[in-house]
C-alpha cells in the first residue's frame, strides 16, 4: 500500500464526542478509512472498551492491521454486514460516507478524472465488475438512469447516448480520461469551477459499490445492534445520501400509526434526534473536501420491537 496519499479525517472531534456515552462500552467505526476516527475513538475508550471497524477496501483495511490495540478488531466486509453483529449489542455506530482522498488520488483505483486511468471505481477490488465492464455491456436506458438519478445531471441522456455511440464505433470507455473526454462533448454547460464530468463521475461510483442501498441497509441495521441510549452518526457528503439518511431518523423518531387499526395504540419511537452539525469555517478552510459534510446524530430509544 501506497501511503504517499493522505487523509484527512472530516468532523473528527465532533463525530467522536456525539458517539462516545461510556468508555467501557463496545462501540462500531463502519467505515475504517484511514482510521482517523477509530485512532480517536481509541485513545477515549477504557481497557473494558472495544471498537469494531468494516470497510470494503483493502487497502484500509491493510491500514487497519498497523493498529496493535486488543481492544480493536477489523472486518473486511461491507457495512450492511452490521446485520450479524448481536442485538443490543453496541453503544454506538458511527458512519462516514465519504470516500477516502487515497481512493481518490491513488490513480490506479480509476476514482478521479484527474488521472489517465483503468475505469474500475470499486471499493472493494475483489468483488464484484468495475464501471468499465459494466459500461461495456450496459443498455443506454440503464446508463441514463444511473447517471440521472445517481449524479442529478441533467445532460444524462446526451452523456449515455455519447457513451454507446463511442462502444459502438471504436469499443467500450476503459479507462478515466476517456470517459472524462466523452462527457465533456456531451455537457453543453456546467456551473463555473466544477468539471462537467463531476457528477457523471459520482454517479458510476455510487451505482458500482451500490452505495445508496446498502447504506439503507445499515441504518436499518443500526437499530438492531444499538443499545438503548446508544448513539447513531452518519456523516454524508452529497445531498442523496443526507436525504437518506435525514428520513430515515425522522420516520422513526415520530410515533406512528396504523390506519387498519384506529384504535390501537401508537409504535413508539424508536431513535431520537439530537441535531445536524456542519464543519466550521476553519475546517474548509484546511480541508475544502470538508465542504459538502452534514453530520447527523440520533439516539437509541428503549422501543426494541
Amino acid at each position: 500500500m501506497d501511503t504517499s496519499w493522505k487523509h484527512t479525517t472530516v468532523l473528527l472531534t465532533e463525530a467522536v464526542e456525539a458517539l462516545l456515552s461510556n468508555p467501557d462500552a463496545c462501540y462500531i467505526d463502519a467505515t475504517f478509512g484511514r482510521g482517523g476516527h477509530s485512532r480517536l475513538i481509541l485513545s477515549r475508550l477504557s481497557p473494558q472498551g472495544r471498537l469494531v471497524a468494516f470497510d470494503k477496501d483493502l487497502d484500509a483495511v491493510a491500514e487497519a492491521a498497523t493498529i496493535g490495540d486488543p481492544r480493536f478488531s477489523i472486518r473486511h466486509e461491507s457495512f450492511r454486514r452490521l446485520a450479524d453483529l448481536p442485538p443490543a449489542s453496541v453503544a454506538g455506530v458511527l458512519l462516514d460516507l465519504g470516500v477516502s482522498s487515497p481512493q481518490i488520488d491513488n490513480p490506479v483505483r480509476g476514482f478521479s478524472f484527474r488521472f489517465d486511468a483503468p475505469l474500475d471505481m470499486r471499493m472493494d477490488t475483489t468483488r464484484g465488475e468495475s464501471v468499465a465492464e459494466w459500461l461495456a455491456t450496459a443498455p443506454i436506458q440503464q446508463i441514463t438512469e444511473v447517471i440521472r438519478d445517481y449524479g442529478e445531471e441533467r445532460f444524462a441522456g446526451a452523456i449515455a447516448k455519447a457513451i454507446v455511440a463511442r462502444r459502438q464505433e471504436r469499443g467500450p470507455v476503459s479507462t478515466t480520461a476517456e470517459l472524462a473526454e466523452l462527457v465533456a462533448g456531451a455537457v453543453k454547460t456546467r456551473e463555473p469551477g466544477q468539471n462537467p464530468a463531476t457528477r457523471t463521475f459520482q454517479a458510476f461510483r455510487i451505482f458500482i459499490n451500490a452505495e445508496l442501498e446498502e447504506l439503507q441497509q445499515a441504518l436499518e441495521a443500526s437499530l438492531h445492534v444499538l443499545q438503548p441510549g446508544g448513539r447513531l452518526v452518519v456523516i454524508s457528503f452529497h445531498s442523496l445520501e443526507d436525504r437518506i439518511v435525514k428520513q430515515f431518523i425522522a420516520r422513526h423518531a415520530r410515533e406512528t400509526f396504523d390506519r387498519r387499526v384506529p384504535f390501537a395504540p401508537p409504535q413508539a419511537m424508536k431513535l431520537k434526534a439530537l441535531g445536524r452539525i456542519k464543519p466550521g469555517a476553519a475546517e474548509v478552510a484546511e480541508n475544502p473536501r470538508a465542504r459538502s459534510a452534514v453530520m447527523r446524530v440520533a439516539e437509541r430509544t428503549g422501543v426494541m420491537a
